[in-house]
Parts: C-alpha cells; sequence; structure tokens
C-alpha cells in the first residue's frame, strides 16, 4: 500500500475496531493477488471503508460523481482509488475505469443494489453489475456486512456504537454464462446479465453471520 493510502486504511481499522467492535470471518477467501470483483450488500455510507480496512491489498471503490464537487474532499477520494460515477451507476466512462482497472489487476467492489438499504434488508441487483461480471471475466467475490445500517442507517444522523461483522463468501462461478455469452444474441446476452447480478445477489444473501469470527487483530 501506499503510505496515505495505509494510514486512512490503519485510521477506519482501529475505529471499526475499537468503536464497533468489528469482526470479520473468512478473510482468506479473498485472492492475495490479482484482479477481482468484490459484490456486498450496501445498508451504510460504513460500508466502503469497512471492506476496505478489511483487506490487505488497496482496492478501487465506487461513489457518486456528486461527492468529487467538494474540492479537498475529491482529491482525497481520488488519492484512494475511488471512482465518480453517475448516481444510477450507468456512466459509461466509470464503467470503462472499472474494467481498465480489473484489467490492471486490481480488486474493485461494488455495491448490485446501487444504493444504501432503506430498511437494511437486502434489494435488488442491478444487471450493470452482471455486465461487468461476465465482460471482465474476473473472479466475482460475495461479500455481506452486518450491523452496519443499525450503527450508520440512512435514517440516522451520526453513527453509534454498534456491533458490526463482515463475512466474506465463496468465489461464484459465472463461466457457464460467460462462455454462453460469446455467441448469444443482444436480448440473450441482457438476460444473461441479468441472471449474473442474480446468481451475485443469491450469493450475498446465503451469507450468514457466524459465531466463530476473528477479531481484525487476528486476520
Amino acid at each position: 500500500m501506499r503510505l496515505g493510502y495505509y494510514l486512512i486504511w490503519f485510521l477506519f481499522r482501529v475505529i471499526f475496531r475499537l468503536g464497533f467492535g468489528c469482526r470479520i470471518l473468512h478473510p482468506e477467501r479473498f485472492p492475495k493477488v490479482g484482479p477481482v470483483l468484490i459484490a456486498s450488500n450496501h445498508a451504510s455510507f460504513m460500508d466502503p471503508p469497512l471492506i476496505g480496512s478489511s483487506l490487505p491489498r488497496e482496492i478501487t471503490y465506487l461513489a457518486r460523481d456528486s461527492l468529487f464537487a467538494f474540492g479537498p474532499f475529491g482529491r482525497i477520494l481520488t488519492y484512494i482509488n475511488v471512482i465518480p460515477v453517475d448516481r444510477g451507476g450507468k456512466s459509461p466512462k466509470g464503467l470503462k475505469i472499472i474494467a481498465s482497472k480489473l484489467k490492471e489487476g486490481l480488486p474493485v467492489i461494488v455495491f448490485p443494489e446501487g444504493t444504501r438499504s432503506s430498511d437494511g434488508s437486502l434489494g435488488e441487483g442491478k444487471s450493470g453489475v452482471g455486465l461487468l461480471a461476465i465482460k471482465s471475466a474476473v473472479p466475482v467475490l460475495p461479500v455481506r456486512v452486518f450491523g452496519t445500517y443499525e450503527a450508520y442507517g440512512r435514517h440516522m444522523s451520526l453513527p453509534r456504537p454498534s456491533p458490526i461483522k463482515i463475512k466474506f463468501g465463496d468465489p461464484i462461478d459465472l463461466q457457464p454464462l460467460r462462455e454462453e455469452a460469446k455467441n448469444a444474441s443482444k436480448e440473450r446476452v441482457k438476460a444473461i446479465y441479468q441472471e449474473a447480478t442474480e446468481k451475485i445477489m443469491a450469493a450475498i444473501s446465503q451469507i450468514q453471520p457466524h459465531r466463530d469470527c476473528q477479531q481484525f487483530a487476528q486476520d
């Protein structure tokens, strides 16, 4: 990690550990090298830094393009590998940058729901995530965070101390859909993107909390 990224990474790691008793399960499922598309549920503003600070590598994030309008804050976001996308997450420029980051061998985190949950439950995924997963042909790793809605949901103006957990699932096998997409019609390809999204969301939903979590200090 670059020094600046590491300092921010370390700060969030300490905040989540001491302030929220954060625990993590199966971080070893995250590849130590190479590109990977990390797909997670989205319940809070805490989710991106929580996931990022749980991993031993720099990762690439996505954020609304409007956040980059705030001068110094926008420069900080750019420094820590945040890519601007429009509110719907369909910016062609953003998608191209994401694809280029994956081609460079870098991890990228996406939230298939596109926005934070209004009640903490898992919503429907957007087909753009399936498109990325099929076209990039990189490992797709499902992740689920627990407790971040209770700690800092969109209904709250300030976060409050509340236990949070993060659990990594097993990589998702999308190879059959990728092979089919190579020779499919345009209509079928669109359907394949949606099917890929549904498989990703199903994998996230199947991740359940477990008692034998490892603390950050033990990772």
